[in-house]
C-alpha cells in the first residue's frame, strides 16, 4: 500500500483527448510535498507517513511545531496529513514526492472539505420535492412537511432530514481517473469534479476499489527519480562509454605490436650485413 499525496485545488478546465472529445478536468497543484515524519509499529503501533505541503511563515507556526519541522530538516508546512502505508513502502524523512507518483489512466480516491453553503432549506440540502403548488398549500411550498408524530412518541427522531447547515464537511470521492500528470509544473489533472473550493487542500490516494497499474512507481514517485524510459536508455549509453576505453586500449596494443616487428626487421638486416 503506497502513500497518498497532498495537493491544492486550482480549479476546473477542459482538455481534448485523441478522439477530439473534450474532457472536464480538475487541476491539482503539488506544492513542495515532503515526508515530515514516519510512524512505525514498534513506537506508534501503526505504519504511516506524515506528509507536509505548502510553506508557512515561521511566525505563524507554534514553537513545538517549529521544532518538529527542524527535526525533519524541512521548512514549516501549511498542511499536514498522514497516510497509512505498508512496511515496504516507507520513505525517508525529507523525501519529496512528484506528480509522477500517479500515472495516466489510474483510478484514485480524493478526500476534501466541501464548499460551505451556510443555512439551507430541506429542498436544497436534501433534495426534497417540496409541497404542492396548489390544492390548499399556501406560503409553505418549500417546507419539508411533517416533522414528527403526536403524543406517541412525542419527539423528533435523531437524524431527521431538516433545514440546517449545509456543506463544510469531509467528503470522499472514489474512482476518479487520472487524465495526465506533469512533473515539470507539478500538476495532476483528474477527470470531473473533486470536493472542495478553489485553493483548498485535497488528499489523493490510490483507489481502494481498483487495481494499481503495473507502471505505477513503487514505493513512490519521487522528485529527481529516473523514469522507466530513461532507465532503459542509460545502460546503452554506459555501454558505449565503457567500450570507448577498451577501443583505445586495443589501438594502443596494436601500436605496441607493430614496434617489435619493426625492431626485428632491423635486426635481420644487420645480421645479413655481417
Amino acid at each position: 500500500m503506497r502513500s497518498g499525496i497532498i495537493a491544492r485545488k486550482l480549479g476546473m478546465t477542459r482538455v481534448f483527448n485523441d478522439a477530439g472529445h473534450h474532457v472536464p478536468v480538475t487541476v491539482l497543484k503539488l506544492d513542495d510535498v515532503q515526508v515530515v515524519a514516519v510512524r512505525n509499529a514498534e513506537k506508534d503501533g501503526y505504519t504511516a507517513l506524515q506528509l507536509g505541503a505548502g510553506v508557512a511563515k515561521a511566525k505563524n507556526v507554534s514553537k513545538p511545531m517549529r521544532g518538529h519541522f527542524a527535526k525533519a530538516h524541512v521548512l514549516p508546512k501549511s498542511k499536514l496529513a498522514e497516510f497509512r502505508v505498508s512496511e515496504d513502502a516507507v520513505l525517508e524523512v525529507g523525501a519529496s514526492l512528484a506528480a509522477s507518483h500517479f500515472v495516466a489512466g489510474q483510478k484514485v480516491d480524493v478526500v476534501g472539505t466541501t464548499q460551505g453553503k451556510g443555512f439551507a432549506g430541506a429542498m436544497k440540502r436534501h433534495n426534497f420535492g417540496g409541497l404542492r403548488a396548489s390544492h390548499g398549500v399556501s406560503v409553505s411550498h418549500r417546507s419539508h412537511g411533517s416533522t414528527g408524530q403526536c403524543q406517541d412518541p412525542g419527539k423528533v427522531f435523531k437524524g431527521k432530514k431538516m433545514a440546517g447547515h449545509m456543506g463544510a464537511v469531509r467528503k470522499t470521492t472514489q474512482n476518479i481517473e487520472v487524465v495526465s500528470v506533469d512533473d515539470e509544473d507539478g500538476v495532476i489533472l483528474l477527470c470531473g469534479a473533486v470536493p472542495g473550493p478553489k485553493n483548498g487542500w485535497v488528499l489523493i490516494s490510490d483507489a481502494i476499489k481498483a487495481k494499481l497499474p503495473e507502471d505505477a512507481p513503487f514505493p513512490a514517485g519521487l522528485v529527481g527519480a529516473v523514469s522507466a524510459s530513461d532507465a532503459d536508455e542509460a545502460p546503452a549509453e554506459e555501454a558505449v562509454a565503457d567500450n570507448a576505453p577498451v577501443a583505445e586500449v586495443a589501438d594502443d596494443a596494436a601500436a605496441i605490436d607493430e614496434v617489435p616487428s619493426a625492431a626485428s626487421e632491423d635486426a635481420v638486416a644487420e645480421s645479413e650485413k655481417e
